[in-house]
């Protein structure tokens, strides 16, 4: 009956005049719940909903089912940081605040400052009681970016991105204290094997194996976090630190993959670089993505139990590619990012295009898909419009809001999506309808564009620059458009 009553408000608003996305979300009794969860280095082929056929994700296999598939969404940068503050602040990288990642030491990364404006703070104003958990990566403890001053109310895991590359820590943050976990020692993320130990021997790994599963943890502050607030509306925002290596996954994670047999030489670190070590790890990137899968279906399962799923909107995404470390994550193997080109640290398609899912019950249709253009800096004004709050964007952003896609209406394509970042040699790119722009080496003082039609070459093999000089000339204006410098990650060969 409800569904039947919000469609005919949305008729009558369209007899009027009033956009049907307008009267929807201005029908709801009480503002929808809104859940983000996005996966740490999760390829674009690494769900079941998205051609893998070797790891198992049945829960978000059966989200992709609930609602719709986003078959060309882009994430905000080819690494973690940088990414995440293009999903936070709604900006594209070309005049985003941090556009690599920058370490802070001892603790966190490169800060943004106070008079940034998140999508957390701007929930907050509407009433929205706001939680994050995971791997923050945007601001240390004492800094202007801590979760608590950018709008959350409650922020339980990592704050660094390199403390988050060990899942058997020592402590995890709980707003702005540590919680001490039941792991001594600490695994460390980085580490070799002893240098008498036999490789060959799956003892020689046990010391990469810590009690106190720090994943465990987040999840069970995830579920509490929606238990307490199933009254009112919240954003949970869900940034979980898997598959990231290194590869730590408990044992019994393993035992479905270590039975189909296959072939899983030990990765060693014998050159001296990457993470720990780990006698199966292709069986145990697999696990980590189900034990993932688990977490989700945990969440899904408690807004079913409290009956709130019918009033939540969940999104699932990635921050970027598939790592390219390919001795401990065998991405050949699992076909990662499929046929497209690039990993993680990549502006090539397989670095930054990412599979994302959302589920709006009445809202999105089931089992949907939709080719649209689109990136992390539209869930700044696609949120505030399913919120109700549609005017409140802020005019710097650079999103455009899909709640019209997503409601299955037609919406214009995006007239172009910007990327540029400092690490990997330094790179920008820009896609306009079929057409995208790519350089690289640009800290080399390399400015030479390449060009490619994602629509018939999506693995981005034939360079077409030299065909098309009007073309390449037209995207490199609209680059030096969206470039604003910036001091700390400079691209001397734009600048």
């Amino acid at each position: 009956m409800k569904s039947q009553f919000i469609f005919l408000i949305a008729i009558v608003g369209t007899l009027l005049g009033i956009r049907a996305t307008d009267t929807v979300f201005a029908a709801e009794a009480r503002k929808p719940n809104i859940v983000f969860i996005l996966a740490d280095d999760l390829g674009y082929r690494e769900l079941g909903s998205f051609g893998q056929k070797l790891i198992r994700t049945p829960n978000l296999d059966a989200l992709a089912k609930q609602g719709m598939r986003l078959t060309q969404h882009y994430c905000g940068n080819a690494v973690c940081a940088p990414s995440r503050c293009v999903l936070m602040t709604g900006k594209h990288p070309g005049h985003a605040y941090v556009r690599s990642n920058k370490a802070t030491p001892p603790e966190g990364q490169w800060p943004i400052p106070d008079g940034e404006v998140t999508i957390a703070e701007l929930l907050q104003k509407q009433g929205y009681v706001t939680g994050a958990f995971g791997k923050w990566g945007l601001g240390g403890p004492e800094s202007t970016g801590r979760p608590l001053v950018q709008g959350f109310n409650r922020f339980f895991g990592y704050n660094c991105q390199s403390h988050a590359h060990s899942y058997y820590p020592s402590y995890l943050w709980s707003d702005d204290k540590h919680v001490e976990l039941k792991n001594t020692p600490p695994v460390p993320g980085h580490a070799s094997l002893a240098k008498n130990a036999d490789p060959a021997n799956p003892k020689s790994y046990d010391v990469f194996k810590g009690q106190d599963y720090a994943p465990d943890r987040i999840n069970e502050q995830v579920l509490e976090f929606v238990r307490t607030n199933k009254n009112q509306p919240f954003f949970l925002y869900y940034p979980t630190v898997i598959p990231h290596v290194a590869l730590h996954v408990p044992d019994e994670e393993l035992k479905p993959y270590l039975a189909f047999g296959w072939k899983d030489p030990p990765f060693t670190r014998g050159k001296g670089y990457g993470y720990t070590p780990h006698f199966t790890p292709r069986a145990a990137y697999a696990a980590m993505i189900s034990r993932m899968d688990q977490y989700i279906g945990n969440v899904l399962n408690l807004l079913d139990e409290l009956e709130l799923a019918k009033n939540t909107i969940v999104v699932f995404s990635s921050d970027n590619g598939t790592t390219h470390l390919g001795e401990e994550v065998d991405y050949e193997f699992f076909s990662s990012v499929g046929e497209l080109r690039g990993l993680k640290g990549s502006l090539y398609e397989g670095g930054v295009r990412v599979p994302t899912l959302v589920r709006y019950p009445g809202r999105v249709a089931a089992g949907s898909s939709n080719d649209r253009v689109s990136g992390f800096e539209d869930w700044m004004p696609t949120l505030l419009e399913i919120a109700g709050a549609k005017d409140d964007v802020p005019s710097e952003t650079d999103g455009i809001s899909l709640a019209p896609t997503l409601l299955g209406q037609q919406q214009k394509p995006r007239p172009l999506l910007y990327r540029e970042f400092t690490g990997y040699g330094g790179q920008q790119t820009i896609r306009v309808g079929d057409w995208k722009a790519v350089r690289q080496n640009l800290l080399k003082g390399k400015t030479k564009i390449e060009l490619y039609n994602i629509a018939e070459d999506i693995s981005e093999k034939n360079d077409l620059a030299a065909m098309h000089p009007d073309i390449v000339d037209r995207l490199a204006k609209l680059m030096a458009k969206e470039h604003v410098p910036s001091e700390t990650f400079r691209l001397p060969a734009i600048d």
